[in-house]
């Protein structure tokens, strides 16, 4: 299951990363999220099995891993676009533009 590997992955990476800071719980709440609006935004038809959803969602895995792990780190800075202090200044990126290239099954996002 895509959710599975993309949550075993960022696992691996995070935990590397941060250590004892690393917050399992949280990284799968952000990658079952990420998981479920790309699934909103491809509109599946009541006609599609469950089967064939996660094997069209297998697809995705690039856009979920990188919203998850945009979630993932956004986490207390919600809302914000950039930040400034002691000379540093971060830029985020639009979250929205992760989303490239998931389109609706009706081909309209």
């Amino acid at each position: 299951m895509v959710k599975d590997s993309v949550f075993e992955s960022l696992k691996t990476e995070l935990s590397e990363i941060e250590g004892e800071m690393f917050n399992e719980t949280l990284l799968k709440t952000k990658v079952d999220s990420a998981y479920n609006e790309v699934k909103m935004v491809r509109s599946y038809p009541n006609s599609y099995s469950e089967l064939a959803i996660e094997e069209d969602m297998e697809r995705y895995y690039s856009p979920i891993r990188g919203i998850a792990l945009y979630d993932y780190n956004q986490t207390g800075a919600e809302g914000q676009t950039s930040y400034s202090a002691d000379g540093t200044s971060i830029h985020y990126v639009e979250r929205d533009k992760l989303f490239k290239g998931v389109i609706p099954l009706g081909g309209v996002l």
